[in-house]
């Protein structure tokens, strides 16, 4: 499997993007019990919490990174992804390969 990419979203509800840099290492998170997205997936930092949710709306996701809903069944219940580039528009992050589900493993 490919590099898989995601933009992390929401930045503006919880305390922004201007202290992200490139390298950064997030958590991402299932949230099956999130009341308005079935498929959410919270972006935290180590030492601060929710930063942001990987984005799932075609107005939100930037190029060709995989929308939560997409990216949802690739990774278990949390994964670790790396913050690539921050842009007016969005931050663009890449999910660490060690975080993806293998073949095998979802073939049962």
């Amino acid at each position: 499997m490919g590099k898989i990419y995601f933009t992390l979203t929401g930045t503006k509800y919880y305390y922004g993007k201007e202290f992200l840099k490139p390298g950064m290492t997030v958590q991402l998170v299932k949230e099956p019990d999130n009341g308005y997205d079935k498929e959410a997936i919270v972006v935290r930092l180590h030492g601060l919490g929710d930063i942001g949710h990987v984005a799932n709306s075609t107005h939100t996701v930037l190029g060709d990174s995989m929308s939560a809903g997409r990216l949802y069944d690739k990774i278990g219940d949390t994964a670790e992804g790396k913050v690539l580039y921050v842009m007016p528009q969005g931050v663009l992050c890449k999910v660490k390969k060690k975080s993806l589900w293998k073949e095998e493993s979802r073939r049962g």
